[in-house]
């Protein structure tokens, strides 16, 4: 007999799960939170199970990839290619090197964002130029991989949602790296290195709202044009980001634990 209310101890299961690791360097408190939300809804996690540090505060110290289930960069105003950088920016790039330098070694999962995509680029020996550049706003974008997890239950193309002023121009010749998503104006939209680390210069966490809270937030840094600011906003709401956010609900899928 057990008393009234309570469970065998055999029924009682706890469940813990390792956090996702979210490197932020958004100067803005609104921007910070608005992307942690993001990554979160398009994961289909709670916001606890990301651990955000905001690099742009404090110094990212030593990482035990151990204590996570991946690691997420997103997206940044800080630009691989300016000339003149901060001391704040090189420790950044420094520092999200080592980490992304790190992953790669053990194929430990990670997903880079747009600015993700230049720091893990970079990394491998790819060349970025200013020549791929795309407006912010919606894009379409096809598969150039049929088989990947992250990529499963996409349509050969789909909606996206993209605003970068440097990008990816060559990939090195190596065999480890694979391109999965390509794009008209920007080439290489997806890749992926090894079988866990992926790069995206298309914003997977992004819906039409987060976008115009971002464009309305950074609309002094030329992501867009003044002329097309609005239509931009107004052009974004008119496509479907399903397949985009299942990218990173993938992702999540595949390596919580």
């Amino acid at each position: 007999m057990h008393a009234r209310g309570l469970l065998p101890a055999t029924f009682i299961v706890v469940t813990t799960h390792r956090p996702f690791l979210l490197l932020s360097t958004r100067p803005e408190d609104e921007a910070a939170a608005e992307e942690l939300e993001s990554f979160a809804t398009a994961m289909k996690v709670q916001i606890g199970d990301i651990e955000q540090r905001r690099l742009e505060v404090e110094e990212l110290g030593r990482v035990d990839l151990d204590a996570y289930s991946g690691v997420l960069l997103g997206g940044s105003p800080f630009n691989n290619l300016e000339l003149r950088k901060s001391p704040l920016q090189l420790r950044v790039e420094r520092e999200i090197g080592t980490l992304v330098a790190d992953c790669i070694d053990r194929d430990f999962p990670v997903l880079g964002a747009c600015y993700g995509i230049g720091a893990i680029g970079t990394v491998i020996g790819a060349t970025l130029s200013s020549e791929f550049a795309e407006e912010a706003g919606p894009v379409t974008v096809a598969r150039a991989e049929t088989e990947d997890a992250v990529l499963g239950g996409t349509p050969e193309s789909f909606d996206t949602l993209v605003g970068h002023k440097e990008a990816l121009a060559k990939l090195p010749d190596h065999s480890r790296v694979t391109v999965l998503v390509t794009g008209d104006a920007c080439p290489t939209q997806m890749f992926r290195v090894g079988q866990n680390v992926y790069a995206t210069q298309f914003h997977p966490e992004l819906t039409a709202e987060a976008l115009e809270f971002r464009l309305r937030l950074y609309a002094h840094l030329g992501y867009t044009s003044t002329e097309t600011f609005e239509s931009q906003i107004a052009r974004a709401y008119d496509f479907d980001y399903t397949a985009n956010n299942q990218i990173l609900a993938n992702f999540a899928a595949r390596y919580r634990r």
